[in-house]
């Protein structure tokens, strides 16, 4: 089984669309030419709420969990410690690369303060604990994993801190766990958005999007199918609002209203994407996305690694400034990440037209 990235879902183009759109946009929201001038949807909201910003994270578990879909039944057959291996390196595989571009600002430097939670090692983390839960669990477990990880997580919210900055259960943890030197620090004080405890209701948004990828496996990208992942996606958008005046949306904290409303988005994206792609035959604007969504991985390294290299070098501030013809501050700034993302897309094409797809 490659990494829960590569182009499995080759039925769908659909499916790698989605997952192109997500990197696209991941890379674009990382990579500001000025972190000083960004336009607000660009930006993650400050604390409770929702921006586009906060929907490409959770959508990304999402894709990951639909190309689970496509894999996990090749575990039929296999002996219960083969499976257990093949999902363990996988996991581990992922994390320790998010711990290397974790590690690679800092060489040279003291390692007390590199920071340890990441993006990379969450998706490994989420990535691992869902395909467990599915495997032995079967869906309908996988389901119930979900609701009980939601409760319980608002649980530990509710009863061991509040929903601030300063006194969520969370960052706690993460202190006890980690140590204020080895966490994300741009919050003002040491607390990590991909903390330890925000894993457990983040692995429900690979699960949601397995459900969705199992449907169009089995049941095809018919209208009614379609049709049902859209009013699923209605209905935990709405459920998530209503849940929202008792649990914050909040991404840092990865709420279990947040989950609801993010996996019911991906789902209403997802289902716009198949009608469009599968029923309709408009294929004539995918290919740009496709080709971020079959070397998903190694796009997004590419990508990081590239921002380590320019501001070691130097080079990052100097050759955001030349865009300063293009208009306003957040204008500018706003094309240096377009131009980047293209850069990375030029590869991932290089590659894609050679018929290279490199896995994990």
């Amino acid at each position: 089984m490659s990494v829960p990235f590569a182009g499995q879902a080759a039925r769908y183009p659909s499916l790698d669309v989605l997952r192109g759109l997500t990197v696209a946009l991941m890379i674009i929201v990382n990579t500001p030419g000025s972190w000083s001038h960004v336009y607000a949807p660009l930006l993650h909201a400050p604390w409770h709420g929702f921006t586009p910003t906060d929907w490409v994270f959770p959508a990304f578990l999402f894709v990951v969990g639909n190309a689970l879909a496509f894999t996990l039944p090749r575990y039929a057959g296999m002996g219960s410690r083969a499976v257990l291996a093949k999902i363990g390196q996988r996991s581990a595989t992922i994390v320790a690369l998010g711990l290397m571009l974790c590690l690679l600002p800092k060489l040279g430097q003291a390692l007390g303060d590199v920071r340890l939670p990441g993006v990379l090692q969450r998706i490994g983390l989420c990535f691992g604990i869902a395909a467990l839960v599915l495997y032995w669990l079967g869906e309908r477990g996988a389901l119930a994993f979900g609701a009980l990880a939601l409760l319980g997580h608002w649980a530990v919210l509710a009863l061991f801190g509040d929903y601030s900055l300063q006194g969520n259960a969370a960052r706690a943890v993460d202190l006890w766990l980690f140590g204020a030197g080895h966490l994300y620090q741009g919050e003002g004080i040491p607390f990590d958005p991909e903390g330890l405890l925000g894993t457990l209701p983040a692995t429900v948004n690979v699960i949601a999007g397995y459900v969705a990828g199992r449907s169009l496996r089995e049941r095809g990208a018919t209208p009614r199918t379609l049709a049902m992942l859209a009013g699923t996606g209605l209905a935990l958008s709405v459920l998530a609002l209503c849940w929202a005046p008792l649990l914050p949306i909040n991404k840092k904290l990865w709420t279990g209203s947040y989950v609801l409303l993010s996996s019911g988005t991906a789902l209403l994206v997802l289902a716009a994407l198949a009608w469009l792609i599968e029923v309709r035959g408009a294929r004539g604007w995918t290919y740009f996305f496709e080709v971020f969504g079959r070397n998903t991985l190694f796009i997004y390294l590419l990508s990081q690694l590239a921002v380590v290299a320019l501001e070691k070098a130097g080079w990052y501030a100097p050759l955001a400034a030349t865009l300063a013809f293009v208009g306003s501050a957040q204008a500018a700034s706003l094309a240096f990440a377009v131009l980047f993302t293209l850069a990375c897309w030029l590869v991932g094409y290089w590659l894609d037209r050679r018929g290279i797809y490199l896995k994990v």
